[in-house]
């Protein structure tokens, strides 16, 4: 394996640090709606209904707040995001054990609008610490950090609620959330290079951005994730209907495992397939997962290819939006791609959970992953056409480091 791309990207000043930060801040991130459900359901005694309307109101902000957040940190700076984001999310999570299921319903929105938006924020300075031909492998370190974090942030969520209390959980969540703003607050890493302008120096209407291109992209980053949360809920539908719910650890572990491996060699190799040919595949390899019976030993292996294909499917549509738009809206831009990521999830989980209360749990397998095959099939001539037109800026070329205080000097104030 070539491994001389991530020692290219690790050695630029600024990347190591903020892949360490953003692993570490991510956790809290990744723990916040599987918390939100459990104190519903344990701590205020009510159904996983309304458990699952209190998550998904949160998900709505979050995806409605991302890109607002991302267009401020274009306007007025990294740092004045991080203290609004940070003050208003310590204030939800500090607040909500003592308010009531309707008055929570209500707050979790405006939690959702103001939640630290640490995913794009780490993207945005990946973008900005790290030249074109070099962000592939620095966005692969970025999906296998975000996996990682996936790992260890819901089991951390579910240990706290169950073996201490559910308020307690609220109230870890609400700290490390805080001290995760107070981390990037003191990183300070870039939004843009030194060479790049402002929004003042270069103002771009949207329309100059918001192309069909991007939308198709945007919409391709929401077919993969559709395909991630409906895998994610057939894969414990699957287990439970065979007796081996026990497995689902060490299955959902594995799944894990191969999107890390497939990550790392996606990050690796000189010309990668185009996001949307990515995508078709993962979905194309989703389908037959749950069809070969409920032993947990075939889906652990089943899940083999399409596991090895999430990392690159995500990463390859992180890359392209960074390359496609002007780097004085990539904040906006960088919260749109959120948003496309939360929305495929909100899709997915329901649309797996109809398919197998009507028809058993691997056609949910099987549903999911043909919508998000159809999703690529049909924008693949227009987004794979748009790929070749623009040629590929993905080969590595020689790195010049800068010295010390060379990148980490173009901070934008703020």
């Amino acid at each position: 394996m070539n491994l001389a791309p991530y020692r290219a990207a690790l050695a630029l000043p600024g990347v190591r640090s903020l892949v360490l930060v953003a692993l570490v801040a991510r956790i809290p991130a990744t723990m916040t709606t599987i918390t939100l459900t459990l104190y519903v359901v344990l701590g205020l005694d009510r159904g996983y209904g309304a458990a699952g309307l209190a998550a998904a109101v949160m998900t709505i902000g979050s995806a409605l707040g991302a890109p607002l957040l991302g267009r401020l940190v274009d306007r007025r700076g990294l740092r004045t995001v991080l203290v609004l984001a940070t003050v208003g999310t310590g204030l939800f999570w500090a607040s909500a054990p003592a308010l009531p299921y309707p008055v929570l319903l209500g707050t979790a929105l405006l939690g959702g609008l103001v939640s630290l938006p640490v995913f794009g924020v780490v993207r945005q300075s990946l973008a900005a610490l790290v030249p074109e031909q070099h962000r592939r492998p620095a966005y692969a370190l970025d999906s296998m950090a975000v996996e990682l974090s996936y790992m260890a942030g819901p089991a951390l969520a579910v240990l706290l609620a169950t073996s201490g209390s559910p308020r307690l959980a609220l109230l870890a969540v609400g700290a490390g959330l805080v001290l995760s703003g107070v981390a990037l607050f003191l990183l300070n890493p870039p939004v843009r290079a030194e060479n790049e302008p402002t929004p003042a120096e270069r103002p771009v209407a949207r329309r100059e951005w918001l192309t069909p291109h991007l939308f198709g992209l945007l919409a391709i980053t929401a077919a993969t994730t559709l395909v991630l949360g409906g895998t994610d809920v057939a894969v414990v539908a699957v287990l439970r209907a065979a007796d081996q719910v026990a497995w689902t650890g060490l299955v959902v572990a594995l799944w894990g495992a191969y999107s890390l491996l497939g990550g790392f060699a996606y990050g690796a190799v000189r010309r990668p397939p185009p996001p949307v040919l990515l995508v078709l595949l993962l979905g194309l390899c989703t389908i037959p997962v749950g069809l070969g019976g409920g032993q947990w030993w075939w889906l652990a292996l089943a899940l083999v290819p399409a596991g090895l294909l999430c990392a690159p499917s995500l990463t390859s549509t992180v890359d392209a939006v960074s390359r496609l738009v002007p780097s004085t809206v990539r904040g906006e831009a960088m919260g749109l791609h959120n948003s496309a990521l939360t929305t495929g999830l909100a899709l997915g989980s329901p649309l797996a959970g109809a398919v197998i209360d009507a028809t058993g749990p691997g056609w949910g397998l099987a549903a999911t992953g043909l919508a998000g095959a159809l999703v690529a099939l049909a924008l693949l001539p227009a987004l794979r056409g748009h790929q070749e037109a623009v040629g590929d800026t993905t080969t590595p070329e020689p790195v010049e480091v800068a010295p010390a205080g060379g990148v980490d000097g173009g901070r934008t104030a703020g």
